[in-house]
Protein backbone atom coordinates (compact mmCIF):
# COMPACT_ATOMS: atom_id res chain seq x y z
CA UNK A 1 0.00 0.00 0.00
CA UNK A 2 1.48 3.35 -0.94
CA UNK A 3 1.70 5.57 1.82
CA UNK A 4 -0.71 8.56 2.07
CA UNK A 5 0.57 12.45 0.94
CA UNK A 6 -1.14 13.49 3.75
CA UNK A 7 -3.79 12.33 6.25
CA UNK A 8 -6.87 13.97 4.71
CA UNK A 9 -5.65 11.37 2.02
CA UNK A 10 -5.74 8.39 4.14
CA UNK A 11 -9.01 9.63 5.77
CA UNK A 12 -10.57 9.96 2.32
CA UNK A 13 -9.41 6.73 0.63
CA UNK A 14 -10.73 4.63 3.43
CA UNK A 15 -14.01 7.11 4.08
CA UNK A 16 -13.91 7.79 7.15
CA UNK A 17 -16.22 10.05 9.79
CA UNK A 18 -15.14 11.82 12.85
CA UNK A 19 -15.90 9.74 15.69
CA UNK A 20 -17.21 11.47 18.98
CA UNK A 21 -14.22 10.54 21.14
CA UNK A 22 -11.99 12.36 18.62
CA UNK A 23 -9.99 10.68 15.11
CA UNK A 24 -12.21 9.02 12.74
CA UNK A 25 -13.47 5.91 12.14
CA UNK A 26 -15.45 3.92 9.51
CA UNK A 27 -17.21 0.13 10.87
CA UNK A 28 -16.03 -2.31 8.22
CA UNK A 29 -17.43 -5.33 9.84
CA UNK A 30 -20.94 -6.20 12.05
CA UNK A 31 -21.44 -10.17 12.19
CA UNK A 32 -24.85 -11.02 11.07
CA UNK A 33 -24.71 -13.79 14.42
CA UNK A 34 -26.65 -12.24 17.68
CA UNK A 35 -25.91 -12.34 21.14
CA UNK A 36 -28.64 -15.44 21.99
CA UNK A 37 -31.91 -13.70 23.22
CA UNK A 38 -31.32 -10.01 21.97
CA UNK A 39 -30.67 -8.08 18.46
CA UNK A 40 -26.92 -7.28 19.44
CA UNK A 41 -24.78 -8.13 16.79
CA UNK A 42 -21.51 -10.86 18.46
CA UNK A 43 -18.56 -8.83 16.89
CA UNK A 44 -17.97 -5.45 15.22
CA UNK A 45 -15.01 -3.80 13.69
CA UNK A 46 -13.69 -0.65 12.20
CA UNK A 47 -10.82 1.28 11.17
CA UNK A 48 -9.35 4.20 13.55
CA UNK A 49 -7.06 6.95 12.59
CA UNK A 50 -5.93 9.47 14.85
CA UNK A 51 -3.52 12.13 13.84
CA UNK A 52 -0.85 13.88 15.49
CA UNK A 53 -2.36 16.67 18.21
CA UNK A 54 -5.73 14.65 17.97
CA UNK A 55 -6.57 12.59 21.01
CA UNK A 56 -9.20 9.50 21.95
CA UNK A 57 -10.70 10.93 24.32
CA UNK A 58 -11.38 8.30 28.03
CA UNK A 59 -14.58 6.24 27.16
CA UNK A 60 -15.53 2.99 28.22
CA UNK A 61 -17.59 0.23 26.42
CA UNK A 62 -19.45 -2.89 28.20
CA UNK A 63 -17.34 -5.33 25.84
CA UNK A 64 -13.57 -6.52 25.14
CA UNK A 65 -11.87 -4.39 22.78
CA UNK A 66 -9.02 -6.05 20.49
CA UNK A 67 -6.93 -2.81 18.83
CA UNK A 68 -4.77 -3.92 15.92
CA UNK A 69 -2.22 -1.95 14.57
CA UNK A 70 -2.03 -1.33 10.40
CA UNK A 71 0.20 1.74 9.43
CA UNK A 72 2.12 5.03 10.20
CA UNK A 73 3.51 5.84 13.53
CA UNK A 74 2.97 4.21 17.13
CA UNK A 75 -0.45 5.11 18.71
CA UNK A 76 -0.66 5.34 22.71
CA UNK A 77 -3.61 3.35 24.73
CA UNK A 78 -4.12 4.87 28.05
CA UNK A 79 -6.64 2.98 30.64
CA UNK A 80 -7.59 3.64 34.39
CA UNK A 81 -8.03 0.26 35.56
CA UNK A 82 -10.69 -0.78 38.70
CA UNK A 83 -7.82 -1.12 40.29
CA UNK A 84 -7.12 2.53 40.43
CA UNK A 85 -3.79 2.26 38.08
CA UNK A 86 -3.19 4.05 34.94
CA UNK A 87 -1.90 1.56 32.24
CA UNK A 88 -0.32 3.05 29.19
CA UNK A 89 0.36 0.49 26.12
CA UNK A 90 2.34 1.16 22.81
CA UNK A 91 0.90 -0.04 19.88
CA UNK A 92 3.10 -0.43 17.05
CA UNK A 93 4.71 -2.99 14.33
CA UNK A 94 6.83 -4.17 17.33
CA UNK A 95 3.72 -4.86 19.70
CA UNK A 96 0.61 -5.04 17.34
CA UNK A 97 -2.54 -5.86 19.48
CA UNK A 98 -3.70 -5.12 22.65
CA UNK A 99 -6.82 -6.07 24.66
CA UNK A 100 -8.74 -3.44 26.60
CA UNK A 101 -11.30 -5.26 28.59
CA UNK A 102 -14.82 -4.56 28.86
CA UNK A 103 -16.01 -1.94 31.50
CA UNK A 104 -12.48 -0.11 31.54
CA UNK A 105 -11.88 3.38 30.84
CA UNK A 106 -9.43 3.93 28.13
CA UNK A 107 -8.55 6.72 25.51
CA UNK A 108 -5.09 6.79 22.95
CA UNK A 109 -2.84 9.38 21.03
CA UNK A 110 -0.34 9.14 18.63
CA UNK A 111 2.81 8.59 20.06
CA UNK A 112 5.16 12.26 20.35
CA UNK A 113 6.76 12.58 17.38
CA UNK A 114 4.17 10.56 15.23
CA UNK A 115 2.72 11.83 11.98
CA UNK A 116 -0.48 9.59 12.18
CA UNK A 117 -1.61 6.12 13.90
CA UNK A 118 -3.95 4.15 11.36
CA UNK A 119 -5.52 1.04 13.61
CA UNK A 120 -8.39 -1.74 14.01
CA UNK A 121 -10.76 -2.13 16.87
CA UNK A 122 -12.69 -5.14 16.99
CA UNK A 123 -15.44 -5.87 19.87
CA UNK A 124 -16.80 -8.63 20.83
CA UNK A 125 -20.25 -8.47 21.18
CA UNK A 126 -20.29 -5.98 19.35
CA UNK A 127 -19.88 -2.32 19.75
CA UNK A 128 -23.19 -0.23 20.28
CA UNK A 129 -23.03 3.42 20.57
CA UNK A 130 -26.40 3.22 23.52
CA UNK A 131 -23.39 0.93 25.53
CA UNK A 132 -20.45 3.72 24.73
CA UNK A 133 -20.16 6.32 27.63
CA UNK A 134 -17.50 9.58 27.87
CA UNK A 135 -15.71 10.32 30.99
CA UNK A 136 -16.30 13.41 32.63
CA UNK A 137 -12.83 14.93 34.20
CA UNK A 138 -14.67 15.56 37.29
CA UNK A 139 -16.17 11.72 37.80
CA UNK A 140 -12.74 10.43 36.91
CA UNK A 141 -10.51 12.47 39.35
CA UNK A 142 -13.12 11.24 42.11
CA UNK A 143 -12.79 7.71 40.97
CA UNK A 144 -8.84 7.58 39.97
CA UNK A 145 -7.24 10.27 42.35
CA UNK A 146 -4.08 9.09 41.52
CA UNK A 147 -4.78 9.43 37.59
CA UNK A 148 -4.65 12.56 37.60
CA UNK A 149 -2.16 13.63 34.71
CA UNK A 150 -4.00 10.65 32.42
CA UNK A 151 -7.53 12.20 32.70
CA UNK A 152 -5.96 15.89 32.42
CA UNK A 153 -4.35 14.99 29.26
CA UNK A 154 -7.73 12.68 27.66
CA UNK A 155 -10.72 13.84 29.92
CA UNK A 156 -13.49 15.94 28.74
CA UNK A 157 -14.54 18.73 30.71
Amino acid sequence: MREPSCVSDLIQRFGLEPHPEGGHFKETYRADARVPGTTRSVCTAILYHLAAGERSTLHRIDADELWHFYQGDPLRIFELRSSGEAKQTELSLANPQHLVPAGTWFGSMPAPGSKYSLVGCTVAPGFEFERFELGAKATLFAEFPDARATIELLGRE
